[in-house]
């Protein structure tokens, strides 16, 4: 039990650290193609040389991997754009709130059963990312909320992929697909769409940076992290308490945006925080 917390407890600092990586990024005019893309070649350095990464079905590996990378690139991409105009205390709220909708899929897709206290989580979850909305505890202009309204819209599509990355990552490895290789693949996939990213949207506007690279590498190594201490978390004890724990992640980038970047602390933002970590404790 003692391993197992300290496996979970450093995945979530990594990924408490790596949204406010995040923020700092996109707090200046930067490419998020040639970033993403550094993030994915430090990823995938980390995992090139572990073992198994074929699994039991090569084919399952492949297809698996290239859906949970798509899911994950993607994803993070969108959360990285609207960390542009919202705080990374809302950002990471709204994105680790994906659990709220993994748990209505999973009973779709596999059949599981919710209990009562799953669905008042639900209703928490929804209640957290009602009360982060454009507008709440501060008077703004109309243009202002409407300037909000699409950064908004992007990390809660974002917390849709994230809920699509946690559900393929649960369905993957029951059809044979190796962990390591699904890990892998993801690394390779957040260069690809980085590049594909770049060239499409922001090679006419954003030369290369070295600061882009630093930042990316810092990430890349934050994020591999998060998923080696995942794996080693899940390994050495229950699935439901390291999920429970390591998606409160959002609470410490919170504190730290507040300390770093002197985010502003508000009773609706203290509200939301209360709903989501309480809706997190309901959900698993």
């Amino acid at each position: 039990m003692s391993l197992m917390l300290v496996y979970t407890f450093c995945c979530l600092a990594c990924s408490s650290v790596n949204d406010l990586v995040f923020k700092f990024f996109a707090r200046k005019e930067r490419s998020r193609g040639l970033f993403v893309c550094a993030v994915g070649a430090v990823g995938t350095l980390c995992f090139l040389f572990l073992p198994d990464k074929a699994g039991a079905n090569l084919n399952a590996t492949l297809l698996w991997g290239v859906i949970c990378g798509i899911f994950s690139a993607v994803g993070n991409i969108l959360l990285i754009e609207s960390m542009t105009n919202l705080s990374a205390g809302v950002c990471s709220t709204i994105y680790r709130l994906n659990l709220a909708l993994v748990v209505p899929f999973s009973v779709l897709i596999f059949n599981e059963k919710l209990v009562l206290s799953q669905y008042a989580g639900i209703v928490l979850a929804l209640l957290a990312v009602l009360a982060f909305l454009p507008g709440n505890g501060a008077k703004k202009s109309r243009n202002a909320g409407k300037k909000a309204l699409l950064p908004m819209a992007m990390v809660i599509t974002a917390a849709l992929f994230r809920a699509g990355l946690g559900l393929s990552c649960k369905y993957g490895p029951l059809q044979g697909a190796s962990i390591n290789g699904i890990n892998l693949i993801i690394e390779i996939i957040w260069i690809i769409s980085g590049l594909v990213y770049y060239f499409v949207k922001e090679n006419k506007v954003y030369k290369f940076d070295l600061q882009v690279v630093k930042y990316g590498a810092l990430s890349g190594v934050l994020v591999a992290g998060i998923l080696l201490f995942m794996m080693l978390a899940l390994s050495a004890g229950n699935a439901s308490i390291v999920l429970s724990i390591a998606q409160m992640s959002f609470l410490l980038t919170f504190i730290l945006s507040v300390i770093f970047l002197k985010e502003k602390v508000t009773l609706f933002k203290l509200f939301a925080m209360l709903c989501g970590a309480g809706a997190i404790l309901l959900l698993v």
